[in-house]
């Protein structure tokens, strides 16, 4: 499992996923930070980003907040 640091950004135009230079990734959604809408369009992306099922990403911290750290089953780290 790998664990990796995101910086999300809900309401954005459009869904991307980035790699930063610092080895996090940006994630834009469109979907708003409410009702938990942002972080279930965030885990959506970052699967499709690795390419594994959406049941192996989970986040760890920052549910409530813009940093995140999130955990990926099946990859090595």
């Amino acid at each position: 499992m790998a664990k990796v640091n995101i910086k999300t950004r809900p309401g954005a135009r459009q869904t991307s996923v980035e790699k930063e230079a610092d080895g996090s990734l940006a994630v834009k959604v469109k979907e708003p930070a409410r009702e938990g809408r942002a972080n279930e369009a965030v885990i959506e992306a970052v699967a499709e980003y690795f390419d594994v099922p959406k049941t192996k990403v989970r986040i760890l911290r920052g549910g409530a907040g813009r940093n995140k750290l999130i955990e990926i089953g099946g990859l090595e780290k």
